[in-house]
């Protein structure tokens, strides 16, 4: 055996693993990733009636948006997660309590401030009564990020 067999062997091991690792995260890119496929309409696109061009940049927007949104509920799921914990610990930890308390007011705001972003970014796209239309049924919806985002899943 010569002794560049070792190194090819671990090259080619840590590109399988790299492949395998790749097409875990695409996978989960799909599945995560857009609500529906780019440039299908949803029923909110369907009711706001978007042109083909603003369907895509509707969609271009959206994509990192409801990622970002995703992430972001999740770290406030933790943060309550750990609140509850704290709460019914047998030892109660005034101190951690209050730290995760704080930090989910700060990522509810982080949160409030992406939902504000993609609005304006989704003020952009939309003609005038397009707008007038959104904002009646944003106004409709249940408060909270579960309605932004099933709203623009459906």
């Amino acid at each position: 055996m010569s002794a560049h067999f070792p190194r090819r062997l671990l090259a080619v091991s840590l590109l399988v693993n790299l492949g395998v690792l790749i097409a875990a995260l695409w996978s989960q890119l799909a599945s995560d990733g857009l609500p529906v496929p780019s440039g299908a309409q949803t029923s909110l696109t369907r009711d706001l009636q978007l042109s083909s061009q603003q369907l895509q940049r509707w969609h271009d927007a959206e994509a990192p948006f409801l990622a970002l949104l995703r992430a972001s509920s999740e770290a406030i799921g933790e943060q309550r997660d750990r609140l509850i914990r704290g709460i019914f610990a047998a030892e109660t930890d005034a101190a951690g309590i209050e730290a995760a308390r704080m930090r989910i007011a700060e990522l509810q705001g982080e949160q409030q401030r992406l939902v504000i972003e993609q609005l304006l970014r989704e003020r952009e796209i939309l003609q005038p009564a397009q707008r007038e239309r959104l904002a009646t049924i944003l106004l409709s919806q249940p408060i909270g990020p579960v309605g932004f985002d099933q709203l623009h899943r459906d």
